[in-house]
């Protein structure tokens, strides 16, 4: 999965950096690296266990602490 990749799951799910980080249970910045282009400095491949979570994610598994809509219960 390449940084274009990642942005666009990220966008489809409707989350942000730091909600797709706590579900991938890094830090936010680590979601900012995989999301740049690879001639940044800072630019990391995302781990094989993030693609297989975000993948899972795009085809409907919902975990518990999913963030909530706004407004939602």
């Amino acid at each position: 999965m390449n940084h274009t990749e990642v942005r666009a799951a990220r966008l489809a799910l409707g989350l942000t950096p730091a909600e797709l980080a706590k579900l991938l249970d890094v830090g936010t910045q680590t979601v900012t690296r995989m999301e740049s282009t690879p001639d940044r400095s800072k630019h990391r491949l995302p781990a094989v266990r993030m693609v297989r979570l975000i993948r899972a994610y795009l085809d409907g598994h919902r975990p518990a602490d999913w963030p909530k809509e706004e407004g939602k219960a």
